[in-house]
């Protein structure tokens, strides 16, 4: 088999193979190939061959590997970088390529977006200067506004399960507080609905930077610019630790709300300078990035850090993910997104580096269901998508000016 423009000089013979199902299985039969076919090449290959099965196929595009490793460059050129040898037969694993989402409307908020969060598939939240939160269904329809904050909000998070009825989340603030709202996102769209908080959390002595809740819902952390990280409870009754000052306020044709304050369950102590970022991914243990240059692995029970990564730059950034959910990714006050893989003994190093970005790294973002990849966001106006199989950037997603 030919392709249009290549140097057919030298053959390789490769096998396909694959775990997807029918129809995109192949025969798994040797075929000789150029041996400087790219990506682009060997995907016209295997779309030739499942349309001589499949007169109706439709052209897929697709990525390979070798050994586990995406292929890059040219084959022949990525077998000379890996020292296999070309004398075999090889085998080449293809899967389905990721392919670029379309750019829907955008949703336009009064000021500066400054969080976002879409780990729900039902909604998007936002976090905006003008201190609200948002609630939108889709591009353009803002189904619900959380207010009462009274400076921006920095961070949001999703409290309970997805397919809970009522969802709650939180909203951290520069105004030194966090609040947990509850809505329902079945309610009709047709008109936006004004959410109030139920509860208010406060006792940080300055901006909260950063929120993320508990897998079972019944915690949040925050992390602030008073170098402290906070555990707060979610529920809405009050419990040991937790004082309440009830506010009631009557609207127009409203019924009377209230709300309660709540104090921190238990405050870690440790970071010397900003706490910019916390994840919370398992039930015990919540991971914590600073301007220290440090980041942190806290067991909840006793309060202590039990693990310290240095890296020399002001941290930005943390989430956890990747292989086994182990692998720390973080970014900060640099071009360069760091991976580490804690359960590598004896060593601090990061296992990958990741440079392509021109400036500051603001936020970081390991896939759910795959391994292999991560976000990450940048002032540089770029957000890259990484696959650690080619430990290259392999898309960027959105582009756009500062």
């Amino acid at each position: 088999m030919d392709i249009d423009g290549e140097d057919v000089s030298r053959r390789l013979h490769v096998k396909f193979v694959t775990k997807l199902d029918s129809p995109f299985k192949v025969p798994v039969n040797s075929v000789a190939i150029p041996s400087n076919v790219t990506r682009l090449g060997l995907s016209s290959i295997v779309n030739s061959i499942i349309e001589s099965e499949n007169p109706e196929w439709k052209t897929e595009p697709f990525d390979f590997l070798i050994d586990g490793e995406l292929i890059r460059m040219s084959l022949e050129e990525f077998l000379l970088a890996k020292g296999i040898s070309a004398e075999r037969t090889l085998e080449i694993e293809y899967i389905r390529a990721v392919t670029p989402r379309k750019e829907e409307e955008p949703s336009l908020h009064d000021d500066w977006v400054s969080a976002v969060n879409g780990s729900s598939p039902r909604f998007i939240l936002t976090g905006c200067y003008d201190g609200l939160g948002r609630v939108w269904s889709s591009a353009g329809s803002c189904s619900h506004i959380l207010e009462g904050h009274s400076g921006a909000i920095s961070s949001v998070a999703l409290v309970n399960s997805n397919d809970a009825e009522t969802v709650t989340v939180a909203t951290a603030s520069k105004d030194r507080t966090l609040r947990l709202f509850k809505f329902d996102p079945a309610e009709s769209v047709d008109s936006t609905t004004k959410v109030r908080a139920y509860k208010i959390l406060r006792g940080h002595k300055a901006s909260v930077q950063s929120v993320s809740a508990q897998k079972s819902g019944n915690m949040v952390c925050s992390s602030s610019w008073d170098c402290t990280i906070n555990l707060w409870n979610t529920n809405e009754s009050t419990s040991e630790g937790e004082s309440v000052s009830v506010k009631k306020r009557k609207g127009n044709n409203q019924a009377e709300e209230s709300q309660s304050e709540g104090e921190a369950v238990t405050s870690l102590v440790g970071h010397t300078q900003c706490v910019s970022s916390v994840v919370w991914p398992e039930h015990d243990v919540i991971y914590s990035s600073s301007w220290d240059h440090s980041v942190r692995r806290w067991d909840v029970e006793t309060g202590k850090d039990s693990l310290n990564l240095f890296c020399g730059k002001a941290l930005n950034t943390v989430d956890v993910g990747g292989e086994s959910s182990a692998l720390i990714a973080a970014g900060g006050s640099d071009p360069i997104l760091r991976v580490w893989d804690p359960r590598k003994p004896g060593t601090s190093a990061p296992v990958f580096q990741f440079s392509s970005h021109s400036s500051w790294i603001s936020a970081c973002k390991w896939h759910k269901s795959s391994w292999f990849h991560l976000l990450s966001a940048s002032y540089d106006g770029k957000i890259m998508l990484w696959d650690l199989r080619t430990a290259v950037m392999t898309k960027h997603t959105h582009s756009f000016p500062l």
